[in-house]
């Protein structure tokens, strides 16, 4: 089958950074389903796996997380899903990725695909989906509000893929007012679309931005990207109490700032059920059922801002360099072979 990868972790400028190659496709076992890959997408951790991963001697790394696809076999302790079903999922950090003609996933990991989208739209979904779900939801649950103070929402980051499916989930799923961050033109309307109540400018002082909606201090706080940038502004606009989360890899991160307000503070990484197979596993399963549904009734809509042609090293190459731009929105997307 065919496959994109490296066997040398490097900037992608180097001509080997990603290359195409043959493997063996893989035998469906235990709780794996096989998928046949139909479109995938790239996201920040492709990037950083393909700079910081060292494959063993003589082996390469297949890169690739978010996929959607048809289920080509099964494994003997499946039961969620049979040969023929369309399916979207976002991988597992300890196994092969999904940038290959054929892909092994447990299957409490993956969710149907929703009907109302094709392929590619829905390969936009499953990992900034359940990252933006887990961290809403789970992590600083803003369906709890806090006591006397108005239920406020800031993003930053909001027209990143997180950013994109987090501003369409506080938005349709609760009652916070929303506000999400974005510097250019195109991502200020980018994210108004999406159902941001209000955008402010990260590259100026936020506090000051958030006085002057006149709304009150943001009683949760979501942070997608630059956070240790932030970290100060972060604390001062905050409300007393309030619940901050962040989901990207600061250099260093001083959260003594947090003190004073008894803030708390989590972090949110989508793969540590599938990583440490947690006994809760499968609600990953059951979140992208929710949301394949939500999708199909209306209620949510793919990120999907770009597409890149066929899978290969040469088409993935270009989208891990707008990726590593810093200037993408929404998501890229990639479908077939």
């Amino acid at each position: 089958m065919k496959a994109v990868g490296f066997e040398t972790p490097g900037p992608i400028a180097a001509d080997a950074s990603l290359i195409d190659f043959e493997l063996p496709q893989p035998m469906a076992a235990g709780h794996d389903l096989l998928v046949a890959v139909k479109a995938i997408s790239v996201n920040p951790v492709d990037t950083k796996v393909r700079t910081r991963f060292q494959p063993e001697a003589g082996m390469r790394k297949v890169l690739g997380y978010d996929a959607s696809g048809v289920v080509v076999a099964c494994g003997p302790d499946v039961s969620l899903f049979k040969i023929g079903d369309e399916v979207f999922y976002a991988g597992d950090l300890n196994r092969p990725g999904t940038n290959a003609e054929f892909h092994l996933v447990d299957e409490r990991i993956v969710g149907p695909k929703p009907k109302t989208l094709s392929f590619a739209e829905a390969a936009a979904l499953p990992l900034t989906t359940i990252t933006a779900w887990e961290a809403l939801f789970d992590r600083i649950d803003i369906r709890r509000p806090l006591k006397g103070i108005a239920p406020v929402l800031l993003i930053i980051g909001g027209a990143g893929g997180v950013g994109s499916i987090a501003i369409q989930l506080g938005r349709r799923l609760t009652d916070v007012t929303v506000i999400a961050t974005a510097s250019r033109p195109e991502s200020r309307d980018w994210v108004h679309g999406l159902g941001a109540h209000h955008v402010i400018d990260h590259t100026l002082p936020m506090p000051a931005q958030i006085a002057a909606l006149g709304i009150g201090q943001p009683s949760f706080v979501f942070s997608t990207t630059q956070t240790d940038q932030h970290m100060a502004g972060i604390a001062e606009l905050i409300a007393p109490q309030g619940r901050f989360c962040l989901i990207d890899d600061p250099a260093t991160l001083d959260v003594k700032v947090l003190k004073a307000k008894s803030i708390s503070l989590h972090w949110e990484l989508m793969f540590t059920r599938s990583m440490f197979k947690t006994a809760d596993m499968i609600a990953q399963h059951e979140l992208l059922a929710e949301a394949s549904k939500l999708v199909d009734d209306g209620i949510l809509r793919t990120t999907l801002a770009e597409t890149f042609g066929t899978i290969n090293a040469n088409n993935l190459k270009r989208a891990h360099v707008l990726l590593e731009s810093g200037a993408s929105r929404g998501k890229i997307v990639l479908e077939g072979f």
